[in-house]
């Protein structure tokens, strides 16, 4: 029987295996794992949408963009692929681009490598099926990679992206203006801003405020002579 690993070890090990999580709020660590969170050498601004489709929120969210002539990156879940699979074409159709969220909306660092590759699989199957059109970029759940995952996102041939700047729009009390002035606080070509489409993982209706906030970004992004196209 092997002996069990010193406390020290143990704790170091744990650490080495949860480094990745860290990528979304210390820039140095995703720097490290070459995991991006800008778009280096892009003139423009990626505009990204997490969690959807959703039968009312995502309406709501092409709506705006087509409205204020922009083009985005829909980060989709596979489960609510299955759901809605007409939304996520009509995505696509609207001029977007569509990324794996994962299959379901789970934490990679609850799960063993071959769970994170039959997510990523069914996912990249549900949004193939339904656009015609072959996820390219991938995004974890709550921006959250375990180093397994990061390697079978990696082996899938998917790129990983997070994000430079959030609107904070999942929470109750979001509005359109708080949301626009956080996700603009720091606007510079490259920049990539994460919104949400749907309330399946947020509090209720939150797209409503995301939705409102569109024109608004639209108008800062004009402002400082900057444009939004997909990531992909």
């Amino acid at each position: 029987m092997r002996p069990a690993l010193p406390l020290a070890g143990a704790l170091g090990l744990a650490a080495c295996r949860s480094v990745p999580a860290l990528a979304p709020i210390v820039p140095a660590v995703a720097r490290s794992l070459d995991v991006p969170c800008t778009l280096p050498g892009s003139p423009a601004v990626a505009l990204t949408f997490d969690d959807g489709p959703h039968p009312q929120g995502t309406p709501a969210v092409l709506e705006a963009l087509a409205a204020a002539a922009i083009r985005a990156t829909f980060f989709l879940v596979g489960e609510q692929v299955e759901r809605e699979p007409a939304l996520a074409a009509e995505i696509v159709a609207a001029g977007h681009e569509v990324a794996l969220h994962g299959h379901r909306h789970r934490l990679l660092l609850r799960l063993p490598r071959a769970a994170i590759a039959a997510d990523l699989d069914r996912g990249s199957a549900a949004i193939g099926d339904a656009t015609g059109r072959d996820p390219r970029l991938h995004r974890p759940p709550y921006g959250i990679y375990s180093r397994a995952g990061l390697g079978v996102v990696r082996e899938r041939g998917l790129r990983p992206l997070l994000w430079s700047a959030w609107g904070r729009d999942w929470r109750r009390r979001a509005t359109a203006q708080s949301i626009t002035e956080m996700v603009c606080r720091e606007l510079r070509p490259g920049s990539v801003l994460l919104l949400h489409d749907a309330d399946w993982y947020s509090s209720r209706e939150s797209w409503r405020a995301t939705a409102a906030a569109i024109p608004r970004i639209a108008e800062r992004l004009a402002g400082q002579g900057l444009t939004a196209e997909p990531a992909a």
